[in-house]
């Protein structure tokens, strides 16, 4: 395995994000984004390959949904993007996670996509108002879904290294943390409560989110990256930190079967066992006091065909700040889009 280091002054972004309305033109020649596309045009290959070999087959859904997956519910960090189409009350798709769910029953193998997520919030450097998500469904608990994940970011680092080694380099500087990556033979995972120990209960480190529901802070993933060698798991969240649909700890109601997947700049993988069953589903709707007639279909389908899946979601761009080591993902978008604001093209 070879080591890539850059040889030239290093590649930097335009930040034509702060004069979203000039970026196009700067963006035409500027070869930040000649790389970019080149990153996204590994991200997708790579992804069909990864997936075709695996006999997971590739769904192509809406991007406008009436259930929005996750921004609810007592714990939730973000806000849905509401429209009104031809006099229709809907929503951006924030994930289509639900609608992998449905078409994984179709095809018990899973399924799987490439495609743009919607976020009501301002971006930031690390959180963007338009993103894309590489998500999968696959039949199966959380253990399976996790293992998955890591071979499909192996299977993403030795693509980007074989393909775009010296390119990656002159912007990172080398490519040791590629190679680190695909050194792992196995992630290190600590459960929430575990981290929360290691860590000390701390404002600028735990933060209480709803009522008897913690969530870690953007400190705290940075010093349980320092802590374990940047690869990192997060598993066992409080329930009522994350949408109702993540299963529940078995006998216990409190914590979810689910895991975040940090590096780079923190969470950058979310994966999540399902509620199998209908009546599993009804129960945390109630916990989580989120209305049952909002989520009929989901009931709905778990009647008619209950199966016991996983899945996760992969940040795209967060993976990007990643291979670069970058430290705004305002530079990753190829076109800018900003919330209340019309940006041409």
């Amino acid at each position: 395995m070879s080591t890539y280091m850059t040889q030239t002054q290093p590649l930097t972004a335009p930040g034509t994000w702060r004069t979203p309305d000039e970026h196009f033109e700067v963006a035409l020649t500027h070869p930040w984004y000649r790389l970019l596309l080149r990153l996204t045009d590994v991200m997708q290959r790579a992804t069909v390959e990864f997936w075709a070999g695996r006999d997971v087959r590739a769904a192509y859904l809406p991007v406008t949904t009436g259930s929005i997956s996750s921004p609810m519910g007592l714990g939730s960090d973000s806000v849905p993007v509401r429209i009104d189409l031809e006099g229709v009350p809907t929503y951006l798709a924030d994930s289509m996670q639900f609608l992998l769910e449905y078409s994984c029953r179709m095809w018990e193998k899973g399924s799987y996509y490439v495609m743009p997520s919607f976020r009501g919030e301002a971006p930031d450097p690390t959180h963007l108002c338009q993103f894309y998500h590489s998500e999968a469904e696959l039949q199966g608990d959380l253990d399976a879904v996790m293992e998955t994940v890591e071979a499909y970011v192996r299977h993403l680092g030795k693509a980007y290294l074989d393909e775009m080694g010296p390119a990656i380099a002159e912007v990172a500087g080398d490519t040791a943390h590629i190679e680190r990556l695909l050194s792992l033979k196995a992630f290190p995972r600590v459960t929430f409560s575990e981290a929360v120990d290691l860590l000390g209960d701390t404002p600028d480190l735990v933060t209480e989110v709803a009522d008897g529901a913690r969530a870690l802070t953007r400190k705290a993933e940075a010093a349980l990256m320092d802590k374990f060698g940047e690869f990192v798991w997060v598993t066992h969240f409080d329930h009522l930190s994350v949408p109702f649909y993540q299963a529940y700890e078995p006998g216990d109601t409190s914590r979810a079967r689910n895991g975040d997947l940090l590096f780079g700049i923190g969470e950058t993988v979310g994966a999540g066992e399902r509620h199998a069953t209908a009546e599993q589903v009804r129960e945390a709707l109630a916990h989580h006091e989120v209305a049952e007639e909002d989520y009929a279909w989901y009931l709905r389908m778990r009647e008619l065909r209950p199966m016991q899946t996983s899945g996760f979601g992969l940040g795209v761009e967060r993976f990007f700040l990643w291979l670069l080591r970058h430290d705004d993902i305002r530079d990753l978008q190829m076109l800018q889009r900003v919330n209340g604001r019309q940006i041409n093209p």
